[in-house]
């Protein structure tokens, strides 16, 4: 079992297997009636006898002491105690194996051997798994018995224990509780979400274990990690827990993953779920399929709650069940009852579905007790939760509300809100509707009904709750309010401010006015302000249009407002019937000093409207405006791409390179990637210049980056590193074979010849591989490890034409 759970003091240490206890000898205590049978002994008592008396007795407490050694120093002994022991709180100390540590949850499992427990537990040690550490703590009652601990000392570290192979109904049964275990399963969900109690990233998943949900949580934060493992079979390692409602009630299996380390994939799914075909959102039930094995249960208790064909409320002293039924058969509140249906979890709460229920015509009343609000709001195990119970409480009532189907009455009890329901009868009910039990607002009243709360997870805190009625009986008033109530004073002071607004209401109207003009031309000039910022960031260029549209549009009290460029594209708010008769629109084109027009402004008027020559001044400055901005985008993204592009080839440059290389070794470092770096030397470029001239050289080297580029797949990069030196980025490989393919097909791509304008010359490469983390973990040591096994693939080049050339001088 797991969860957050509050830490308690530091608990002294209790011995352990490898921190013996020292012996503890406890001074005799005597007081004056022990004393004064000594004192009355004759007076020819020696003082030796004496003596020898009092050391037999120090004797026997030290003896005492000794031979009461504490039991509580194994997981094993700890796991025979029961939930009524641990109501105690029996202090402890033992040693065990970290299997899963989540510090800032306070959440720790530890095994020793086959025997496991999970301890709360406050600590600043950044603890991970296979740590032998001592824990000394407490006991605490739960589902079965935790400890809660501040006071845990790593001793050693060594191999986690051996993970059994489980079953869901061992789990579901709890017999692999808090120990690690090994399943197969399918992934059926694996979402990245946050926290909202910690605000930190943590992975959900939903998991099918022998053809059963299971839930699991990971440590991990990398959403791309998760990539492809949506209907994938795996092998999954972690600790085994439960998932509990409020009551501390097994509700399902909950598994504890420390690392993406733990999952092995066994199977790849063998359809991505993003390309099965879409289906009609009305028809989605065509792929459900449920494969119901469960077994049908009874339980038996008071009738504390009914409502026909919906509910029945089940109690049994401090257990309590709701009953999911749709039999409309007379069942009495106040009756002993049985019930047969089957176990399910609705909106995290254990209950009985699809149930029958049978009077036994027996009368066993549940007497409900009298709780203040921070009782029924507890639960887990920091409290004792009573969802389900039939509870008094006391409030005072704030408001009344009648709606369709209920009656609510919210209350403020202990400067808390909760709200007391009474159910109308059902659709089925012909009766008319009564009016509603009204109770003066502000009266003190008591409300016994059936405690419902807003959430299930038992370590949320406290968790906002419901009262539900039998009827109205259940409402009992205790003070009626007094006549100098809050509403009352609401009415005053609702006269006095009617009052003072309308003394003042001339005044502020004028003064408002005044405002309001010199507001507008001070949001006029933030917005220009706000729009030559966004020009100086280098914003969007249709980001920019659209606030300019926006600025005319509230220089001419909302008109609408939109640009159309030269391309065709359309930017602001243009009404769908500009074109009828009843609209006038005004055109003023946006300059340009290239002498092309970049597009026009529009505006579109109807009815009464300002004159065609006031909108067409509060148009001219926007179109400047909007004029400096296209020029501006153009320049920037010129500018951007002459930073990264080689201007001969096309391709990306030796800065755009470095930089993708030092993104891709930060992901690699957090994902414990891979991937590869060719590095590519034109062999004999030199002579292609000094031979056929510049001008081929240049032909020659955009044929070289136009072959190379033909090679790669979507996600590698091509870069010039200068002159004829290129490389290669390939992400994502799993080992240096698939490198080794990429750099055969740019190897040979030169086998044909380059045609240079008019000459034709043979071309061929040296092609050196550096690999990621192998080879370097750095920029600089990739690049030198490519660049070496460039020039060594480059020298043996060399040395096997020189061989081949002394080859055929010896045949001649």
């Amino acid at each position: 079992m797991g969860g957050r759970r509050r830490a308690r003091p530091e608990i002294p240490a209790f011995p352990s297997a490898s921190h013996p206890a020292p012996i503890r000898i406890t001074p005799l205590r005597l007081n004056y009636r022990s004393i004064l049978p000594i004192y009355r002994m004759s007076k020819g008592m020696c003082i030796k006898r004496l003596m020898l008396f009092l050391a037999t007795m120090l004797a026997c407490g030290a003896c005492a002491t000794v031979a009461t050694p504490d039991r509580l120093t194994t997981v094993a002994a700890i796991n025979t105690i029961s939930n009524a022991v641990a109501q105690g709180h029996p202090a402890l100390a033992f040693e065990a194996t970290v299997t899963y540590f989540r510090g800032y949850q306070k959440v720790l499992f530890v095994q020793d051997g086959d025997a496991a427990i999970y301890v709360s537990v406050t600590t600043s040690l950044d603890l991970i798994p296979g740590d032998r550490v001592l824990v000394r703590g407490e006991l605490r009652p739960s589902f079965r018995p935790y400890v809660v601990s501040s006071d845990v000392k790593v001793v050693a570290h060594g191999p986690l224990p051996e993970p059994v192979h489980a079953t869901f109904d061992e789990m579901i049964r709890a017999e692999t509780d808090c120990r690690l275990v090994t399943v197969e399963a399918r992934v059926r969900s694996a979402d990245l979400a946050k926290d909202p109690n910690f605000l930190r990233f943590v992975t959900y998943m939903r998991l099918l274990v022998d053809g059963e949900n299971v839930q699991a949580t990971l440590d991990n934060d990398n959403e791309d990690a998760l990539k492809g493992l949506l209907d994938s079979e795996v092998e999954i390692t972690g600790v085994a827990s439960g998932d509990f409602d409020n009551k501390m009630q097994q509700t399902g299996v909950l598994f504890h993953v420390q690392s993406l380390k733990d999952i092995r994939v066994l199977k790849r799914a063998t359809i991505d779920p993003w390309s099965i075909p879409v289906t009609p959102m009305d028809r989605i039930i065509v792929g459900r399929r449920m494969h119901d094995a469960t077994e049908r249960m009874r339980v038996h208790g008071t009738v504390t709650y009914h409502e026909p064909g919906q509910s029945v409320v089940l109690q049994d002293g401090n257990r309590s069940l709701r009953v999911s039924t749709q039999s409309a058969s007379d069942v009495q509140v106040g009756d002993l009852a049985d019930a047969i249906g089957f176990p399910d979890v609705q909106n995290g709460f254990l209950t009985l579905a699809q149930s029958e229920v049978r009077d036994d015509v027996v009368k066993a009343p549940v007497m409900p007790a009298l709780y203040r609000w921070r009782d029924l709001s507890a639960g887990g195990n920091d409290g004792v939760s009573h969802i389900f119970d039939l509870v008094s409480i006391e409030g005072q009532v704030i408001a009344e509300v009648r709606q369709a189907t209920q009656d609510e009455y919210v209350l403020r009890g202990d400067g808390h809100l909760f709200s007391a329901i009474l159910r109308h009868p059902g659709s089925a009910s012909r009766a008319p509707l009564g009016p509603m039990e009204l109770i003066p607002v502000g009266s003190r009243i008591q409300v016994t009904g059936i405690c419902m709360l807003a959430d299930a997870n038992p370590f949320n805190g406290e968790v906002p709750f419901n009262i539900l009625m039998r009827s109205f009986d259940d409402v009992q008033i205790l003070a009626r309010p007094p006549w100098l109530n809050v509403t009352h004073l609401l009415y005053l002071v609702a006269v006095l401010l009617i009052s003072i607004v309308v003394i003042g209401a001339r005044g502020w109207f004028i003064e408002h006015q005044t405002r309001r003009r010199t507001a507008a031309l001070a949001h006029i000039e933030q917005r220009r302000g706000s729009i030559l910022e966004d020009m100086n960031n280098s914003r969007p260029l249709a980001e920019i249009l659209e606030q300019i549209t926006g600025l005319i549009s509230f220089k001419l009290q909302g008109l609408p407002c939109w640009c159309e460029l030269a391309g065709g594209d359309t930017i602001g708010n243009r009404p769908d019937k500009v074109h009828d008769a009843a609209w006038k629109v005004v055109e003023v084109p946006i300059p340009s000093n290239s002498g092309a027009r970049p597009g026009s402004f529009f505006v579109a008027m109807v009815g009464r409207t300002p004159a065609v020559c006031e909108v067409e001044a509060a148009m001219a400055s926007s179109a400047g405006l909007a004029s400096l901005a296209i020029e501006t985008s153009h320049l920037h993204s010129d500018l951007v791409h002459r930073s990264e592009f080689d201007q001969l080839t096309d391709i990306r440059n030796r800065f755009s390179l470095e930089r993708k290389l030092d993104l891709l070794i930060g992901r690699a470092q957090q994902s414990a990637g891979m991937f590869g770096l060719i590095y590519i030397d034109l062999n004999e470029f030199k002579q292609v210049n000094d031979r056929y001239g510049h001008l081929a050289g240049d032909i020659y080297l955009q044929e070289a980056a136009a072959r190379m580029k033909r090679q790669l797949r979507p996600g590698d990069t091509l870069a010039r590193l200068g002159g004829d030196e290129f490389a290669v980025l390939v992400p994502e490989v799993r080992n240096r074979a698939a490198v080794v393919e990429v750099a055969t097909r740019l190897e040979a791509c030169f086998a044909a010849a380059f045609r240079l304008g008019g000459p034709i010359v043979p071309g061929s490469a040296s092609i050196g591989i550096a690999l990621y983390p192998e080879d370097g973990t750095t920029k600089d040591g990739l690049l030198s490890a490519a660049d070496a096994a460039m020039y060594r693939a480059k020298n043996v080049r060399r040395r096997t034409i020189a061989l081949d050339a002394e080859s055929q001088r010896s045949r001649a």
